[in-house]
């Protein structure tokens, strides 16, 4: 008997426990699994790199579709008008160059506010760019809901009073989303080459003042659509033109197309828009309409 116990001591003290991983341990092998992760990203950049001519040919194959013109570019009530590529456009360019690396991280989140980290990294050229985007967890309203309490009250340009208040989570997402897309775009386009830029603009306005000109009607109608999407009514963009839509250029319809793609990505309003502006200041911008009729061949005269 004593000797049965003697062995069963012995066996409990042999046998081995089992092992428990450690947070020590469970952070290495998140660290390793990253590390593996981004030497396999460059690993294939450096297989498969990309050829620029190729990614010119995609991005021109893009411009040259109507639907993906029609959100390719916006433009905002600045001066004389901020144009610029969309949201859309540095997805698009993204896809097509490769080897390219989007990243976002969380840096900070408290009760009043978040900050991200946006980079984009040229695996090819091991070259990255950076910036960290701060989302204040408050939003304005033009109404409250029943019980809700106000951060602030303050009256906007246009006389009527707004509140601030905490924003939901939808609220946070829409808005991260919103200005983090930003980021991303300018520094997407900062790595795609400049050259390149300036052909797909080109495009992008051939493809709608051709598909404007092709059938102004149906155009006219479409954007109607597309700005009473965002709250806009057909009696506000003729009261903006100072004429009936059917009066519209092709420039204006492109013009049109650019201001409903800016409110549409947030980066204006059109409070902004409508705002008064000199007599002198062109409601169509210059250069839009000069690159659209050199798209379609015509002549503008220097004097204009």
């Amino acid at each position: 008997m004593v000797d049965t116990v003697s062995k069963m001591n012995s066996e409990m003290v042999v046998a081995e426990p089992r092992s428990i991983a450690t947070p020590e341990t469970a952070s290495s092998s998140v660290a390793a699994q990253a590390r593996a992760s981004i030497e396999a990203r460059y690993a294939i950049a450096l297989r498969f790199p990309r050829d620029l001519d190729d990614v010119r040919v995609r991005l021109i194959a893009d411009c040259k579709r109507p639907g993906f013109a029609e959100i390719a570019r916006y433009r905002k009530p600045i001066s004389k008008g901020v144009e610029g590529f969309s949201i859309r456009f540095a997805e698009a360019a993204l896809r097509a160059m490769r080897n390219v690396a989007p990243e976002m991280t969380t840096l900070y989140d408290d009760e009043s506010k978040r900050i991200v980290r946006v980079s984009v990294t040229d695996l090819e050229s091991n070259l990255t760019y950076s910036s960290d985007v701060v989302i204040d967890k408050v939003v304005e309203r033009s109404q409250l809901r029943d019980g809700q309490v106000p951060l602030k009250v303050r009256t906007n340009s246009q006389g009527k009073t707004t509140y601030l208040v905490a924003a939901t989570e939808d609220d946070l997402l829409n808005k991260q989303g919103a200005l983090v897309s930003k980021a991303m775009r300018t520094h997407a386009l900062r790595i795609l080459p400049g050259d390149i830029q300036d052909e797909c603009e080109a495009v992008i306005l051939a493809t709608l003042g051709n598909k404007a000109a092709a059938d102004p009607r149906a155009e006219q109608k479409k954007l109607a659509d597309a700005f009473a999407s965002v709250g806009v009514k057909p009696s506000q963009l003729k009261d903006y033109l100072g004429h009936e839509l059917e009066a519209c250029a092709a420039e204006e319809l492109v013009n049109l197309r650019a201001l409903f793609q800016g409110l549409k990505d947030g980066e204006t309003t059109w409070a902004e828009i409508t705002k008064p502006v000199p007599a002198t200041a062109p409601t169509i911008a210059p250069d839009i309409a000069a690159a659209v009729e050199r798209a379609r061949g015509v002549k503008r005269d220097p004097g204009q």
